[in-house]
């Protein structure tokens, strides 16, 4: 392994108390008396900066799922994931309690336009010092586009497209500010050298911006971009912008496969395929033998009604899976490439229909700290990933079962970092 290679480590937040295990919010050790409070996501900031987390981002969409069955009855009333309180009003809280830890939202290119994009995410990267992290989705369903006056959402291609000429119309606004255009003053009264501040003047097919922003450069130039293209031209995107992927394989070949395709694509478009982290999602149940663990594992899954999954799952690649699906032809689907991709790998490979597929739990890693710590390194070393998305089972019982049990092993083994190495997110991610 590469001396300055190393495991990253991101966590993956909802603001709700529900994440990916749509059981995981009825366990004893998961907290529902504090999903509206600040103090829920300082604790939560505080507990991954001690871990040396490399960032925390909110996971976000646009809406109520209402495509399983025609309703958000199950969703909603059995405990799905949800955004209860949109992201960019609890990271102020959470910045103001850690000063290393990377800070990331959700925000789409399809329906917020450039210059609110560039000011909401330039501000927040100058009140963080420079921790701010854009993850950055085009949207995938209808039900997101009808809160926004639209029936449908455009195709896939013209999505990535318009995706494009905002990342593009973004950096100029962002650019537009030379980093010492601040001059400040009292005696000369010159406030702003206003030669260093420039019009964006952008001009695409689908975005135009005049400019300039009003918000001046942050210690990192700007948000590190995040992304999770699983389509031929989600891929496409990644490899032109991308800084950390988040990805959803079900399986280690799968990852692999991945991987591989990502970094060719990186060095096709003359990037260098280290200045990308592609981390696949990870949930874990720990414990003291391993006996221990699937006992709790076990546990964890009774917790999950079958219904519930199959329409997180309908909801994510835009199909709804309780209505008979004939020879499971997903030609229909409208929602998130990576997630059909997994469930349909997943039926393929255990011989079932996707509907069935659609009901089983997440897969997560389940073992002793040093088990679980193995499997890791073994998809860290063998070119599976560059580390982790960590979404927990439950919160925040299984962060702190993660932080404070399966970490110190891999510091130990000299994977991820005891301490953090840069000022800024970008600077800490080795770019």
């Amino acid at each position: 392994m590469p001396v300055n290679r190393r495991m990253r480590l991101v966590a993956y937040l909802k603001t709700g108390p529900t994440a990916n295990h749509g059981g995981g919010w009825r366990h004893p050790a998961a907290r529902l008396d504090d999903i509206f409070t600040p103090e829920r996501y300082e604790e939560t900031a505080r507990m991954l900066e001690a871990a040396r987390f490399d960032a925390a981002f909110f996971a976000d969409t646009l809406g109520v799922p209402d495509i399983h069955k025609g309703g958000f009855e199950t969703y909603l009333g059995l405990g799905g994931q949800i955004t209860y309180l949109e992201p960019l009003t609890v990271l102020p809280f959470m910045m103001r309690v850690t000063r290393h830890l990377g800070l990331g939202t959700t925000l789409s290119t399809s329906f917020y336009p450039p210059y609110i994009l560039a000011r909401l995410l330039g501000s927040m990267d100058v009140l963080s010092g420079g921790r701010m992290c854009w993850n950055i989705v085009t949207s995938a369903t209808d039900f997101e586009a009808r809160n926004f006056g639209s029936e449908r959402l455009p195709p896939k291609e013209e999505r990535y497209d318009m995706a494009d000429e905002v990342l593009e119309a973004c950096l100029a606004l962002w650019h537009g500010w030379d980093a010492d255009a601040m001059v400040m003053n009292k005696e000369t009264g010159q406030f702003v050298d206003a030669s260093k501040v420039r019009y964006a003047d952008y001009q695409g097919k689908y975005v135009s911006t005049k400019g300039p922003l009003g918000v001046p450069r942050s210690p990192q130039d700007h948000p590190v971009f995040m992304q999770a293209g699983s389509s031929p031209r989600g891929r496409e995107f990644a490899a032109r912008w991308a800084e950390l992927i988040f990805s959803t394989p079900a399986f280690k070949d799968a990852s692999q496969d991945y991987y591989t395709d990502i970094k060719t694509r990186m060095v096709a478009k003359g990037r260098d395929p280290e200045s990308c982290a592609i981390l696949p999602s990870l949930a874990v149940v720990v414990g003291e033998t391993e006996s221990i663990a699937q006992e709790k594992l076990e546990y964890l899954h009774s917790l999950l009604n079958p219904d519930l999954q199959q329409a997180s799952i309908s909801n994510t690649v835009g199909i709804d899976l309780s209505k008979p699906l004939p020879d499971d032809d997903t030609s229909g689907a409208r929602g998130i490439q990576g997630s059909l991709d997994r469930v349909v790998l997943k039926a393929k490979r255990e011989g079932i229909s996707l509907a069935e597929a659609a009901k089983k739990p997440r897969s997560v890693m389940v073992g002793t700290p040093e088990s679980i710590a193995d499997q890791m390194e073994d998809w860290f070393v063998n070119r599976a990933c560059d580390g982790f998305v960590v979404w927990p089972t439950t919160s925040p019982g299984m962060f702190e079962d993660f932080c404070r049990m399966v970490v110190p092993v891999l510091q130990k083994r000299g994977l991820v970092q005891k301490e953090y190495g840069g000022g800024t997110l970008r600077e800490n991610l080795g770019r």
